[in-house]
């Protein structure tokens, strides 16, 4: 299943990619006379948990190739929103590859480095990214695997943490580097990472079991169509399980919760000369089998 949250005629919709079409799942139910696991939004399908999700199979299965009015659109007539558009918490991976670490100056971590991100500044696969250069004026990209929390996560264990996961997604950690990184503003990496639109996600929120292999995903951004970076999750300092277990340690983790999970070598602000978002650029972000964030830049 790809989860999405969708729009179209001035309403927003949560559902399903498939076949080409933007599926209304509650809408689905219905014309399959399936009533018990309507949802107003994909957060609170999240938290109904296992049964409304394998609900939503079965019904995705019997609809198939289906097309039913007011249930199935076709995607290209959609806006596909951030498939979570408010998530509880956005939780960011500091320096989780080596080479990026290395290429930033900064010693290989020992623990995960965790920062926040604030959930207003999660965005849409194709919507605008805003680089306010009366704010900043080294605003960065980062391509990330974003893993979504299914289940209340609590002192879980390496060997089960990735069963707590519903699924996975793309991220661009979108940063200021000079709020994150200079001592004029604080060296502020939360607020730096947490302004408007600086959170694009999607397109979809694929679900585990159609990801083979979450430790083999290619992770890439490409700019203006120049390819930037080209990593892979294999070169993770700090594998999914790992960073599950270890942020459930201290905190719970809940249902629409998205953990960017680190970006590979490649950023801007390592180049030489620097390369920084501008306004007219298109930034675009891939992993593996997830699908692509596509964002236009503006002031």
């Amino acid at each position: 299943m790809r989860l999405i949250t969708f729009q179209i005629h001035g309403k927003t919709h949560w559902g399903a990619a498939q076949n080409g079409f933007a599926v209304d799942l509650n809408a689905a139910h219905a014309a399959r006379g399936v009533q018990m696991f309507n949802a107003p939004s994909a957060l609170e399908f999240l938290y109904a948990g296992e049964a409304a999700w394998d609900a939503a199979r079965d019904t995705l299965a019997w609809l198939g190739e289906k097309q039913l009015p007011e249930v199935t659109f076709p995607l290209e007539r959609v806006h596909l929103c951030a498939p979570i558009p408010h998530p509880g918490k956005v939780i960011g991976i500091g320096l989780n590859y080596v080479d990026h670490a290395r290429e930033s100056g900064m010693a290989i971590p020992t623990k995960p480095i965790v920062f926040a991100k604030f959930s207003s500044s999660v965005i849409g696969p194709y919507d605008t990214i805003h680089i306010l250069p009366d704010v900043s004026q080294r605003v960065d990209y980062e391509a990330e695997l974003g893993v979504v929390i299914g289940k209340r996560a609590r002192n879980v264990s390496v060997t089960d943490a990735l069963t707590f996961a519903f699924g996975y997604t793309v991220v661009n950690d979108v940063s200021a580097r000079d709020v994150q990184l200079d001592a004029e503003y604080g060296r502020q990496w939360v607020l730096g990472k947490s302004f408007d639109t600086f959170c694009p996600m999607g397109p979809t929120v694929v679900t585990r079991e159609h990801v083979a292999d979450v430790q083999a995903l290619s992770v890439r951004a490409t700019l203006n169509g120049e390819r930037l970076q080209d990593g892979n999750t294999r070169d993770m300092i700090f594998d999914v399980a790992t960073l599950i277990a270890y942020l459930s340690r201290g905190m719970t983790l809940e249902p629409g919760d998205v953990i960017a999970t680190g970006t590979p070598k490649g950023v801007g602000q390592s180049r030489t000369p620097p390369i920084f978002l501008k306004k007219g650029d298109v930034i675009e972000i891939e992993v593996g089998n997830l699908g692509k964030l596509v964002n236009p830049v503006e002031d």
